[in-house]
């Protein structure tokens, strides 16, 4: 399974987050990866499980700097769908090396066109330009 198709399945996990309590969410995800169409490899599903997981935990961490980047907007106002997106791609630009930040923000920019409201491209693309930013400063550090 492709890696975008990967993410797309970390979208969907970090979307339903909001509907569970965190404690059942490991359960979910098992369900979620048992029910699947095209089922993911070993590999695959053990990728979606780790790194659905690493984000729920920093999920606060990455709200908060969300916020302070996001102007005129918060979590709180935020479609459930741009707001996660934003976790995933936040997560991926500022904790997961092995995603490059341009990669990150262009699978969001597309997830965000397929999934969100008529300007969601546009909005997580703004929001996330701001942490590129933040990315290329913390690697030239």
């Amino acid at each position: 399974m492709k890696r975008t198709i990967l993410r797309e399945h970390i979208f969907k996990l970090i979307f339903m987050s909001g509907s569970y309590d965190e404690s059942e969410m490991p359960d979910k995800v098992d369900l979620y990866l048992e029910l699947l169409e095209e089922k993911a490899d070993k590999k695959g599903a053990n990728y979606i499980r780790v790194k659905t997981a690493k984000i729920l935990e920093k999920r606060d961490e990455i709200d908060r700097q969300i916020n302070e980047q996001s102007e005129g907007w918060n979590t709180d106002r935020m479609g459930r769908c741009e707001l996660a997106i934003l976790r995933l791609a936040v997560y991926e630009v500022l904790y997961d090396d092995d995603i490059p930040s341009s990669v990150a923000i262009n699978e969001a920019v597309e997830l965000a066109k397929r999934y969100g409201s008529a300007n969601a491209g546009s909005f997580v693309n703004g929001v996330l330009a701001k942490f590129a930013k933040i990315a290329e400063e913390k690697s030239h550090e």
